[in-house]
C-alpha cells in the first residue's frame, strides 16, 4: 500500500527580475510558522528540469502592459484597517521567474508543471500590471476574477479570500476586482482605452498565458494578483513616476503571506 500523496504545492509565477526580487525579499519576512516558503526561490525549480527558469527580462517597469483605499466590483474597492493574520499554507512553495511575455510564460509554466514535484501545484500569477480604470494609482492591487486572452478565458479560484487577506495584510491599500486581460506587447493611449471598453480593469503580458498553461496541464486552483505600477493618470513615461514604481515594489514585497493563506484555503475540503 503506497504512501498517500502530500498536499499539492504552490507555484507562484512572475516574469521580471524586479518582481522576483520583491518576492524573495518578502519570503525573508515570513515567519517560519506561517508556512513553507522557499529559502532560495531562484533555485526552487531546479530538481525537476535540471536548469533554472528562463532569465529573459526587460527594464521591468516601462509602459502599460506591466506592469483612494477600498474595493469596487468591476473595479471593486473596500476599506479595512485590521492587522495581518497569517495562518500559513500547506505543501511546498516554489517561485518561478518565467521571463517576459506570454510565450515565455506559457513555456516556463508548462515545463514546471510537466512532472514532479509540481505536477499537482496550485498556480498563482503575480507581478506588476497597468491599471485601465481612471482613478487607479500605483500600489493599488488587482485581484483577477478571470484572466482573458485571445485563446481563452480562465476563471480564478478563491478571489474573495485574496481580497479579504490583502485588505487585512495591507490596510489602506485599494483592492480592485474584475477581469485581467493579457497583451502580447506594451499598450498605451487608444489601445488602453479599447481594452477598458471590454470591461477589463487591468492588463499585463503574462497572467493570462500563465493560467491558460496551468489549466491545460491539469485541473488545479489558479489565481492572479497584480500590483498597479502604471495607470491612466500615472503613466511611467511621465516625469515623477519613479515614486509610483517604488510604491508598487513595496506592495509586491508584502503580498507573499496572502498567497500562502490563499493556498491553505483552496486546499480545504469543499462541502
Amino acid at each position: 500500500m503506497g504512501a498517500r500523496p502530500g498536499p499539492p504545492p504552490l507555484l507562484i509565477a512572475c516574469a521580471l527580475g524586479i518582481e522576483h526580487l520583491a518576492l524573495r525579499l518578502g519570503a525573508r519576512g515570513v515567519r517560519r510558522g506561517d508556512g513553507p516558503v522557499p529559502r532560495d526561490p531562484e533555485d526552487s525549480l531546479r530538481p525537476h528540469g535540471g536548469e533554472s527558469p528562463e532569465k529573459r527580462e526587460d527594464s521591468g517597469t516601462e509602459g502599460a502592459a506591466h506592469g483612494p483605499p477600498g474595493r469596487t466590483p468591476g473595479t471593486g474597492s473596500r476599506r479595512r484597517g485590521a492587522g495581518p493574520d497569517l495562518r500559513g499554507a500547506s505543501g511546498p512553495v516554489a517561485v518561478l521567474r518565467t521571463g517576459m511575455g506570454p510565450r515565455a510564460a506559457e513555456r516556463s509554466v508548462a515545463r514546471a508543471l510537466a512532472g514532479p514535484p509540481l505536477a499537482r501545484a496550485a498556480v498563482l500569477a503575480t507581478g506588476f500590471c497597468a491599471g485601465l480604470v481612471p482613478g487607479m494609482r500605483p500600489g493599488d492591487l488587482v485581484v483577477a476574477e478571470e484572466t482573458r486572452a485571445p485563446r481563452g478565458t480562465v476563471p480564478c479560484v478563491g478571489t474573495e479570500v485574496l481580497v479579504e487577506e490583502l485588505m487585512r495584510a495591507l490596510p489602506g491599500r485599494t483592492v480592485h476586482t474584475g477581469p485581467l486581460t493579457g497583451s502580447g506587447r506594451i499598450v498605451r493611449g487608444a489601445e488602453r482605452a479599447a481594452l477598458r471598453a471590454t470591461g477589463a480593469i487591468a492588463v499585463d503580458m503574462e497572467s493570462a498565458a500563465t493560467l491558460l498553461s496551468a489549466v491545460r496541464t491539469g485541473a488545479r486552483p489558479v489565481a492572479a494578483v497584480r500590483v498597479v505600477v502604471d495607470a491612466p493618470e500615472h503613466e511611467l513615461v511621465r516625469i515623477g513616476t519613479v515614486r509610483g514604481g517604488i510604491s508598487a515594489f513595496r506592495v509586491l514585497r508584502s503580498v507573499l503571506p496572502t498567497f500562502l493563506e490563499w493556498h491553505r484555503n483552496v486546499l480545504l475540503p469543499r462541502r
